[in-house]
């Protein structure tokens, strides 16, 4: 499954970058015109005086979503540092992040997102709840599903459940892409080639 948006890595010294989503969900901070146009798609689990950041799960790639339309940034240098320190793997944004040059320096922890902001998270929106269902896009991604970020390509994330049929299937994917390339090099057409090796 590809997500629908284009995102860019935050830092290009970090390669290829796969593992279990952990999600925070944010929510237009109570009396912020469109309260009403995000529906929570989950109870909040948030404990009082708990702050979602501390949260963070080890060894994840954690998926932020903040309502639509928002200006203010979700991540800035305090919450990205705090996930680089409790483990992380990498942060993905479906919205915004500030304080760019400190993302950058966080060795090992790749940040996409879809815009920047100089205006900090509690002008506009408030974490609601963690390790729940949350949209990227019209992606619905879920705790535990499998997220592979690409500095170079993209992301994609593979639900849970579907897992063992991907990594079944990706071999003779890639096999059969080889064979097109060899045959191409070779001098075949490209219509030949598919014809001869990507037989569905």
């Amino acid at each position: 499954m590809r997500l629908p948006i284009s995102i860019e890595s935050s830092s290009s010294r970090v390669g290829k970058t796969i593992a279990p989503a952990s999600t925070v969900q944010f929510q237009p901070k109570p009396g912020v015109d469109g309260e009403s146009s995000q529906p929570k798609i989950a109870a909040s689990n948030l404990e009082p005086g708990t702050h979602w950041v501390d949260a963070t799960k080890p060894d994840t790639v954690v998926v932020i979503q903040q309502p639509g339309g928002q200006k203010c940034a979700v991540v800035g240098g305090i919450m990205a540092l705090r996930m680089h320190q409790l483990g992380a793997k990498g942060v993905i944004v479906s919205g915004r992040v500030r304080d760019v040059d400190e993302l950058r320096s966080l060795e090992g922890l790749p940040i996409w997102a879809r815009s920047t902001s100089t205006v900090g998270t509690s002008a506009e929106a408030v974490a609601y709840a963690v390790q729940v269902p949350v949209l990227v896009g019209e992606v619905e991604i879920r705790p535990e599903d499998i997220v592979f970020c690409d500095p170079s390509n993209g992301v994609v994330v593979i639900p849970a459940p579907l897992l063992d049929d991907v990594l079944q299937i990706l071999p003779l994917l890639v096999h059969s892409d080889d064979m097109v390339k060899t045959a191409v090099v070779e001098g075949m057409s490209v219509q030949e080639a598919f014809a001869a090796f990507r037989k569905r």
